[in-house]
């Protein structure tokens, strides 16, 4: 199937309309140290309008994790939206592979784009990377969401047996699956309702696309998320920060979101979505957009927009 017709490259090609339809253009940033950024950036930035970064997780690349939530944010505000570091087109000859690293390259991307201050919202590992950049870079990133995110994880959360694998091996042979038995698990996981049926041509299909490169350097991402993690060497940040979670997250339990919550204090809110998955963004969107308008409201100068001679904001 991949010989002939790809379903994956068809609906990334989708995406890429989408995102372009939207007003973003597609952008390579050289950083001059054997790293390049992909990102789909505003076709024109306006300063009167806020910026926010929409940093995915593992999985395909960032378009199709973002999607759902372009049009109502890209009125609002300048909508940056970045392939890490070995997803898309990203890459880097660099052997650092911690999301502190990840944070760094990003940063680095957007003070070229001319951009001093911003949002940050990150899915799952996104979520890791949006964390390191509000903590190393606190005068310029205003606010946080993170999504599904298991920040506050411990090396020895996973030898206590609180995730659903036993070892980082384990892991990466699910999040990068290189077989469809290992992509179905990837979604049993990843959705309270898991789709059903799906033909293995499609799975390989995906496979083939979008997990296939830097197999080995993503699981060195994974390796690097877990080693001599502890909770007492996290920074604390104290930007507002807005915490969603899926109540039957199988990847990163709920467990992890109350001491996110805890770890961070006061400034942040969590919200927990009722039969929600890991892919709570994938499977619930209504409700974690309703929940990212609240937070981000305040943001952002009211605006009107009319259609067909109506107003609504």
């Amino acid at each position: 199937m991949t010989n002939c017709f790809s379903f994956t490259s068809l609906r990334d090609k989708c995406y890429q309309y989408s995102f372009t339809h939207k007003g973003l253009r597609s952008t390579k940033t050289d950083l001059g140290d054997g790293t390049v950024i992909h990102c789909w950036a505003p076709k024109k930035h306006k300063d009167m309008k806020p910026t926010i970064l929409l940093i995915h997780g593992f999985g395909a690349n960032a378009m199709w994790q973002w999607d759902h939530y372009i049009d109502w944010l890209m009125p609002r505000f300048n909508v940056y939206v970045p392939d890490l570091v070995f997803f898309g087109e990203s890459f880097t000859t660099r052997e650092d592979r911690t999301e502190g690293f990840q944070a760094r390259c990003l940063m680095d991307m957007m003070r070229r784009f001319g951009v001093g201050k911003m949002s940050v919202a990150g899915i799952s590992y996104g979520g890791f990377v949006a964390y390191s950049m509000a903590a190393q870079f606190p005068d310029v990133v205003e606010k946080a969401v993170l999504c599904c995110s298991g920040v506050c994880l411990e090396e020895k959360d996973m030898e206590d047996g609180l995730f659903k694998v036993n070892s980082v091996e384990e892991a990466a042979s699910i999040l990068c699956p290189r077989s469809p038995e290992k992509l179905k698990l990837l979604m049993k996981l990843s959705f309270y309702r898991p789709p059903k049926g799906v033909p293995s041509c499609f799975l390989n299909d995906f496979i083939h696309v979008m997990c296939t490169e830097h197999v080995e350097q993503k699981t060195q991402l994974i390796e690097a998320l877990l080693k001599d993690r502890k909770l007492a060497g996290l920074p604390k940040i104290t930007q507002p920060t807005l915490i969603i979670w899926g109540d039957k997250d199988q990847v990163f339990p709920i467990e992890l979101a109350h001491r996110l919550k805890r770890h961070i204090g006061d400034s942040a809110e969590l919200v927990i979505i009722k039969n929600g998955g890991h892919a709570v963004n994938l499977e619930k969107p209504k409700k974690v957009l309703k929940h990212l308008k609240a937070f981000l409201s305040d943001s952002v100068p009211k605006l009107e927009i009319h259609y067909n001679g109506n107003s609504a904001s």
